[in-house]
């Protein structure tokens, strides 16, 4: 079984607002990421929010070891939550990357692989936890590249880059 994962945990500094809840064509980036991996996998949950809206109806999972360790920390909430519950692999994006590709689960399968342009896309296998909590751990930088070379993940090229929307701008640019 795949837990799907929207990791949905950043301070939106750039953004200036709070990201996941900006509205591109009608709903949220918040719903959009849940419903692309609704599609994908056996369950949802956001990584990194105490809540989200009661509409979608997913259950929130917290950070680990704490908030504010970026996306390897999403990740590694994501991981421990599917190895509590025994799935076999989580498939993360970030609430961010709109337009993901739709053979994704079967360009990143088998885990762990991720996108080459965008590393929190990725499929990981639950066993990688111990590895991303001991790179959390550690002094320097918790970067997913590293996470990703740590795990032994394939890095993979896709047809089509989902956006990242960083900025209003960004956003704007998406809808036009």
């Amino acid at each position: 079984m795949i837990l799907g994962a929207v990791l949905a945990g950043g301070m939106s500094t750039r953004f200036g607002s709070d990201k996941a809840l900006a509205v591109l064509d009608g709903r949220s980036l918040l719903e959009r990421a849940v419903e692309a991996l609704a599609q994908l996998c056996d369950k949802v949950v956001i990584v990194g929010r105490t809540e989200g809206p009661e509409t979608l109806g997913v259950e929130c999972v917290p950070d680990t070891p704490r908030p504010g360790m970026g996306p390897l920390g999403g990740v590694a909430g994501a991981l421990n939550h599917a190895r509590d519950q025994q799935f076999a692999s989580v498939l993360t994006t970030s609430v961010d990357s709109v337009g993901l590709p739709q053979n994704l689960l079967e360009l990143l399968s088998p885990a762990s692989a991720y996108l080459e342009k965008q590393p929190v896309i990725g499929h990981w296998n639950i066993d990688a936890a111990s590895i991303a909590e001991r790179i959390l751990q550690s002094e320097g930088r918790h970067s997913m590249i590293a996470f990703a070379k740590a795990a032994n993940a394939r890095g993979v090229q896709s047809a089509s880059t989902p956006a990242n929307i960083n900025t209003p701008a960004d956003l704007a640019a998406l809808e036009h």
